[in-house]
């Protein structure tokens, strides 16, 4: 009889140990998961902010032109742009612009047909015209060079594009400006039929902007 108590006390015993360590560890899990939890919740106590703009299309344009014995200017109907900063320094800014070739609009249907044809912008084979900014220059309290890659019928070259930015300290302004460009450079070595054309060919941008949140720029000068 003693020997059977004895037993059945040690299988008491060890069922109850067992019972006392598996309570002390199951804990550990949900502890775990509840601090992955609040990790997650809360990434960053002071995340980093920076200024965000958008470009209002509605008041926005681009042309261009270029001097020939027969006017040729014209804007382009169907564009995006964006400015993005990574700092509040106005100087971290990349503006971007990528423009439908094929929106380009002279006034006369013929201009249009010869700009979009093979000798000019080539739309069928390079349907977009892109801009984007790699180096900003602030030259004056609101004036800026902007240096970037510019690709037209698929060639890709470094232009300048100069600005001045207005609405400082507002929450509403323009940025405009103008970058030249040698046709012949990208290929557009023809010319038009009793047209005489230079190869400078001059681009105008007028991008207005508005505030949507975070910290304002800081300007150099």
């Amino acid at each position: 009889m003693n020997v059977d108590r004895l037993a059945a006390r040690q299988k008491w015993s060890g069922t109850y140990s067992k019972r006392n360590r598996l309570r002390v560890r199951t804990p550990k899990l949900p502890m775990a998961v509840l601090c992955l939890v609040v990790f997650c919740a809360f990434p960053s106590a002071n995340p980093a902010q920076v200024p965000v703009y958008e470009i209002t299309h509605g008041e926005s344009t681009i042309k261009f032109g270029v001097d020939s014995s027969v006017s040729i200017k014209g804007t382009f109907d169907k564009w995006s742009a964006t400015i993005k900063f990574s700092s509040t320094d106005a100087r971290s800014g990349v503006l971007d612009i990528e423009i439908q070739a094929d929106s380009v609009d002279t006034g006369s249907g013929l201009k249009n047909n010869k700009l979009k044809g093979k000798d000019f912008f080539d739309v069928k084979d390079s349907p977009i015209i892109t801009f984007k900014s790699t180096k900003v220059v602030q030259t004056g309290p609101n004036t800026f060079d902007l240096e970037g890659d510019f690709t037209i019928r698929g060639v890709t070259k470094t232009e300048k594009l100069t600005l001045t930015s207005t609405g400082k300290g507002s929450t509403s302004g323009s940025i405009d400006g103008t970058m030249a460009f040698d046709r012949k450079d990208y290929g557009m070595n023809k010319g038009i039929p009793f047209i005489k054309i230079a190869n400078r060919v001059e681009v105008n941008v007028s991008l207005k902007w508005k505030w949507i949140g975070g910290p304002p720029l800081v300007f150099q000068q």
